[in-house]
């Protein structure tokens, strides 16, 4: 039986190249960075190397604006939570979309119960945010406006530079979460005009247990973590230095690579899209089409008719893996905020299925999920009364 692996969005393998390179510093390079002997100091001259792959990636100005965690989560958390608590004397009020990841929404909530205040955001049935919605929601309390760049979810790309400069005109902090997008699309701090920005490594075939937040000089931000200077006094703890040098050398590889595994995606991705809904009635795209609008490694589609778990496992069975929703909040049986927040119909939004595609998949995986995926939903709808009645009926 064939293996088709499509959740690249919850996780990657980790490349070759970065294996080989982690591997010193699980065994003989076993220094603590912090040390002031030769061992303490090849592990930081190792992490101060991985810092300045993370910053070319994304065009930062300085490697030191680059500030490692342990995941995408804790670099959203400390985003959030660390500018709040540093601006708090000029404000406490935040200003984010109502599709944001879980990191970010709890974050804000946590907030609250501390006497912020948030605004949240609506957005369209594709998934946008208006700029214009981000300008009337400022008032002379914010402090913070976080927007991503892709949703995790659906997969659409936000108007980010046109948010950072509402948030800049204003003179408010700016940060986004990209998560999503690092390694994929290309991610320029500088073009975005970001003042944080958060990604995980091990979503483009880097290592878990790295988070990357990127912190503009001149922005404001108190640490979560309290205890040695690591990281600039910002993130408390041993430094992960394997984790960490792995990461730089998925970076490296990812900005080298970047171009053709985008083309590459966007182009089975599409095959995909077109594939399924010829062979597969009653389909629904969930956000944008593909195209300069979509993340070109997400399609998130409902089969009318069934649910997404039931595909998901039935289509585990048979050797192709993907996802009923983002990574993070995949044991929920809720339906998805953002597929409520873009108003899709609940029976829809609980049938919905998330395929994200990689840059080692081929034309032979695409064909062999067309010729079984429409084989699973027609099973699903064999089990389901709302189908029958639906075909009575018509």
């Amino acid at each position: 039986m064939r293996q088709v692996y499509l959740d690249h969005q919850s996780a990657t393998p980790a490349l070759p190249e970065v294996w080989e390179a982690m591997k010193p510093f699980l065994a003989g390079a076993f220094g603590n960075p912090s040390s002031l002997h030769q061992h303490g100091l090849r592990a930081r001259d190792a992490v101060d190397a991985a810092r300045t792959q993370i910053a070319r990636l994304i065009n930062a100005g300085s490697p030191e604006e680059i500030i490692f965690t342990s995941d995408g989560t804790e670099s959203a958390n400390l985003a959030v939570k660390g500018t709040a608590w540093a601006n708090q004397r000029r404000g406490n009020h935040l200003v984010l979309s109502r599709i944001e990841h879980p990191a970010v929404l709890n974050s804000a909530a946590f907030l609250e119960q501390r006497g912020f205040t948030c605004t949240r955001l609506e957005v369209d049935r594709l998934g946008a945010v208006d700029p214009a919605r981000v300008r009337s929601a400022i008032t002379d309390k914010t402090i913070l406006i976080a927007v991503h760049h892709v949703n995790h979810d659906i997969g659409a790309i936000e108007p980010i530079r046109e948010i950072s400069g509402v948030a800049h005109e204003k003179g408010i902090p700016f940060y986004v979460d990209a998560d999503a997008s690092a390694g994929w699309l290309p991610v320029d701090v500088q073009a975005l005009g970001a003042d944080l920005l958060s990604f995980s490594p091990h979503r483009f075939y880097g290592p878990k247990g790295v988070g990357v937040l990127y912190r503009h000089r001149r922005a404001r931000l108190a640490g979560l973590l309290h205890g040695g200077d690591q990281e600039g006094g910002r993130r408390a703890g041993v430094e992960n230095v394997p984790g960490i040098v792995g990461a730089g050398v998925a970076a490296e590889m990812a900005a080298r690579e970047l171009p053709e595994r985008a083309a590459r995606c966007a182009r089975l991705q599409g095959r995909l899209w077109e594939g399924l809904r010829a062979a597969v009635a009653h389909l629904h795209l969930n956000g944008p089409e593909p195209g300069p609008r979509r993340s070109p490694v997400n399609l998130n589609i409902s089969a009318e008719f069934t649910e997404g778990e039931g595909q998901v496992l039935l289509c585990d069975t048979r050797g192709i893996a993907l996802a009923g929703r983002s990574g993070c909040v995949s044991k929920s049986l809720r339906p998805s905020h953002v597929l409520e927040a873009i108003g899709l119909d609940p029976a829809l939004a609980q049938a919905a299925v998330i395929f994200s595609l990689g840059k080692d998949n081929s034309d032979e995986d695409i064909d062999y999920v067309l010729e079984t995926f429409p084989k699973i939903v027609a099973k699903l709808r064999g089990m389901s009364p709302t189908w029958e009645e639906f075909q009575r009926r018509h």
